[in-house]
């Protein structure tokens, strides 16, 4: 906004440089201009600083990624070994190098079903924009053509990129970027406490969305679906933990009609839901599984697509066909990010991050739930170490609160002032805290979001 002074009063601070030179993603630009940043400068644990010396509990380990906590220093030296041995080298034309090669045998040794091949990238959205690529690939050279569309749920979250976002069914994903642009489905959201039907159990819910995931499929045309796309835990559509049976009564639909299952285990992955994956926590047999974020503790920028051996032959074959196979990043496997995501695994597996997780959860979801009971809450809900509370305007109707009320952003905005950093999609608070994070620390960060939603409460009573 032209003639808006920066915020902080000194033009020189660093809210104010970042003011006038930062685009800053998920963010009112507007309202950035003269509200300006929280600047956050240093980390130590679960722990991060702000310019002023303020600590806060990182309740969502940056955006779900950091597991290990902000001042891993194992993870700083591989960094630095790597860029001291092979700063860079890539992948194309048949070209490799030590940590690409290590990281996808260690991969495909852990990972939760078959698989054959992996597929590096640098984000989540590119990932996912690979899948959905491949796809395509393979179901041309098997001779379908018209298999290409992909299905996700209502309330998805599947990253930015074009493809990705084209099957992210959040609003603000899609309006103003001319999205969807792909050959994309909808299918119902697995949130029994929004979409449950008066006498419904969850297993009767469960039931009821895999029927009508094949009634679409039907109605479709089998012949023209190539895949579905699941998170296990639905991160940002609103942390949705899925009713126990759903995958079970959702794989076989998929099955019977030749639809691939792409796991989406960007937020999931690596510990967070109480097994190293969410596809052991809900028996997911996925055909490519992606990977991101806590893949390298969130230190460096990398990503994994694993495909299954049928859909790797189908690739092969027509790459053959054509002369090679045209698809992959510059970054693609860089060696720093795949050794840092090398020594987070060998952390994971010394440390065993599982039962760390499985030994902090019970007091997580303890003190999550016991938010349950006050008046402004609806639900709350978790798994492992992910949960969520979501406000209502009123309990017995589960009415909530409307949108100029802005309930989740104003709750957001408090637990920040009372030293907590979580996340409000729409009126549900997210907490995904690191991995590392202890009983007394998991405490601190409940007493602090209890203190800011009682400061809101006036507000919204």
């Amino acid at each position: 906004m032209a003639g808006t002074r920066p915020p902080g009063g000194n033009p020189n601070s660093l809210s104010a440089r970042d003011v006038r030179a930062v685009l800053h993603p998920y963010t009112n630009l507007r309202t950035h201009e003269t509200a300006g940043p929280l600047v956050i400068t240093r980390g130590e644990g679960v722990r991060v600083f702000d310019d002023a010396g303020r600590d806060y509990i990182e309740g969502m380990a940056g955006l779900w990624c950091c597991a290990l906590g902000f001042s891993e220093t194992r993870l700083a030296d591989a960094a630095a070994r790597q860029m001291r041995e092979l700063p860079f080298y890539h992948l194309f034309g048949g070209k490799s190098h030590p940590p690409a090669i290590e990281l996808a045998e260690r991969l495909l040794a852990m990972a939760p079903a078959p698989f054959a091949r992996v597929f590096f990238a640098n984000s989540g959205s590119e990932a996912v924009d690979t899948a959905v690529k491949l796809c395509w690939y393979a179901n041309n050279a098997l001779g379908r053509p018209r298999k290409k569309k992909i299905i996700a749920r209502k309330r998805a979250y599947h990253g930015v990129t074009i493809a990705a976002a084209s099957l992210t069914n959040l609003p603000a994903n899609q309006t103003g970027f001319d999205l969807p642009l792909a050959p994309m489905l909808q299918t119902g959201c697995p949130h029994f406490y929004r979409e449950g039907r008066a006498g419904e159990n969850e297993d009767a819910f469960a039931r009821r969305l895999a029927a009508e995931l094949e009634d679409l499929i039907v109605r479709e045309g089998a012949d023209t679906i190539a895949a579905m796309i699941a998170e296990p835990v639905m991160g940002a559509g609103g942390v949705i933990v899925p009713p126990e049976n759903y995958f079970r009564y959702v794989q076989p639909v998929l099955k019977k009609h030749e639809i691939w299952l792409i796991a989406d285990e960007v937020i999931c992955g690596f510990g967070r839901t109480g097994n190293m994956f969410g596809c052991q926590t809900f028996s997911i047999e996925p055909d490519m599984l992606v990977l991101a974020k806590a893949l390298s503790s969130g230190y460096a920028p990398i990503s994994a697509l694993l495909v299954s051996g049928p859909i790797y032959e189908a690739l092969a074959d027509k790459s053959a066909e054509i002369g090679t196979f045209g698809h992959g990043f510059t970054y693609s496997a860089h060696p720093l990010p795949a050794a840092v995501a090398l020594e987070t695994l060998r952390i994971y597996e010394e440390r065993d991050i599982v039962a760390q997780v499985r030994s902090v959860a019970p007091h997580f979801q303890k003190r999550l739930h016991a938010f349950a009971d006050h008046p402004l809450v609806g639900e709350a809900r978790g798994i492992g170490l992910i949960g969520a509370i979501e406000l209502v305007a009123d309990k017995t109707t589960k009415a909530p609160f409307p949108a100029a009320a802005t309930a989740g952003a104003k709750l957001a905005r408090a637990s920040q002032e009372a030293g907590l950093i979580h996340r409000a999609m729409g009126d549900s608070l997210a907490f995904s805290p690191p991995l590392i994070i202890s009983e007394a620390e998991i405490d601190l960060l409940f007493d602090r979001f209890g203190a800011a939603l009682e400061a809101v409460r006036p507000d919204l009573a």
